[in-house]
């Protein structure tokens, strides 16, 4: 992991890696503005299981963003608790906004999922632009500098929620599609050319989402072929849940507690 930019005279200079991470933003930047008109599905809020469980309507579909709040939960004391390694100050203010927008995420996609509509999807993807913001201020902090790390968690919590209401105001998902999927090429990146040891797993994150997405894709497919035991879309939201644990686990410090350790020790033998 890289720790914070010593005050150098070449302190202004870019590094060759927030060189790319610059012309990746600009070219995603560019792509926004050329994009054409991209339009919500017309059917995007009929989800394929729509049965109540345990009195609650959409059941599987809202109790499934419960992980979301307990990784959250457990990420910020583990982090209040200095349990969590956080090589500088960008990182650790990364994780927090990750872990708060988990928090944030299960409410709202919660109350959206009870009664989907439009109104409630904004709330929805509002609260995943904190989670997402978060995440590219670890992965760039982790990667390429602690600076570049500040720079793309403010701009990212800022480009997300802007792509979002304009989404609302115009009926436009071009540049929250950029936002989501610009994301994925990030981490794309880092998982590729960006592979020195510490860390999290960048490239399990990465799965981990595509194939969010792709259960997200295939609700009533996965519903079908499950005989209607689950669908796609619950699955999404615990699949998505799992990156939280993903990235704690790796940030874990070990255990310092002699007794713990004469524990395991004692176990052992």
């Amino acid at each position: 992991m890289r720790s914070d930019v010593a005050p150098t005279e070449n302190t202004m200079k870019l590094t060759p890696r927030e060189c790319s991470l610059t012309a990746l933003i600009a070219l995603l930047a560019l792509t926004a503005a050329c994009l054409p008109h991209i339009a919500q599905d017309a059917g995007f809020h009929q989800f394929a299981d729509t049965r109540r469980w345990l009195g609650v309507s959409n059941g599987q579909n809202v109790l499934s963003n419960l992980p979301f709040f307990i990784a959250g939960w457990a990420g910020l004391a583990l982090l209040r608790a200095g349990r969590l390694v956080m090589p500088n100050r960008a990182f650790g203010a990364g994780a927090c906004l990750f872990f708060i927008g988990l928090i944030l995420t299960a409410a709202v996609s919660s109350e959206y999922h009870a009664a989907p509509g439009d109104h409630g999807l904004v709330l929805d993807r509002l609260g995943m632009t904190l989670a997402f913001a978060g995440t590219f201020a670890m992965l760039a902090a982790d990667k390429v500098s602690a600076r570049a790390g500040w720079m793309l968690g403010a701009l990212a919590l800022v480009a997300g929620p802007a792509s979002v209401l304009w989404w609302s105001a115009s009926g436009d998902l071009a540049p929250y599609a950029v936002v989501q999927f610009g994301g994925m090429l990030l981490l794309l990146l880092a998982a590729l050319f960006w592979r020195e040891g510490g860390g999290p797993g960048w490239g399990w994150v990465l799965g981990l989402y595509a194939l969010a997405k792709l259960l997200e894709v295939y609700d009533h497919e996965v519903f079908a072929w499950s005989g209607h035991l689950v669908a796609g879309h619950a699955l999404k939201h615990l699949v998505a849940a799992c990156t939280a644990p993903v990235i704690i686990v790796s940030l874990l410090k070990p255990s310092r507690n002699p007794a713990a350790s004469d524990r395991r020790s004692q176990a052992a033998v």
